[in-house]
């Protein structure tokens, strides 16, 4: 069973797809920005391609604002709706899940409700970088869940 933990991270170069979309739309948001990741990524110049992941904001109105990509080794030049970003440097509140996707609602309340009870100041910048998914049993999934400490 995983613990939360605060850990430092460094910065990171990432190539995204922006989407903002209502909780609702986030499977069919992530589908279709991976494929035009999958579609892009070759082509980029952004060096050995890392683990993908998912930004995001603290939800506003309903919605979520994310940025939908992978960790790559520099920036590049924008191409379509694949452009540059990248995970900060800083502290950060972990937690690292370990099964199916469908635990992920879970898993943020865990670590959201682990940062409150040891009085965590959060800046509102969350990521997730997912372990490879295609072809692995979901038990044997695991997601690194992290977010950034004011």
């Amino acid at each position: 069973m995983s613990s939360c933990s605060i850990v430092g991270v460094e910065r990171q170069f990432t190539a995204i797809v922006r989407a903002s979309v209502p909780f609702a739309g986030i499977p069919e948001a992530q589908r279709n920005a991976r494929a035009k990741l999958d579609a892009a990524l070759p082509s980029l110049e952004a060096g050995p391609i890392g683990r993908p992941l998912t930004r995001f904001r603290t939800p506003a109105e309903g919605k979520l604002d994310m940025e939908i990509g992978t960790i790559v080794a520099r920036p590049f030049a924008a191409r379509s709706d694949v452009v540059p970003s990248d995970l900060p440097a800083g502290r950060a509140a972990h937690f690292r899940l370990e099964g199916s996707f469908d635990g992920m609602p879970g898993a943020w309340q865990t670590l959201f409700d682990w940062c409150k009870a040891e009085q965590l100041a959060l800046s509102g910048i969350n990521w997730e970088i997912y372990s490879p998914w295609e072809g692995v049993d979901p038990a044997q999934l695991e997601t690194d869940l992290y977010a950034l400490l004011a």
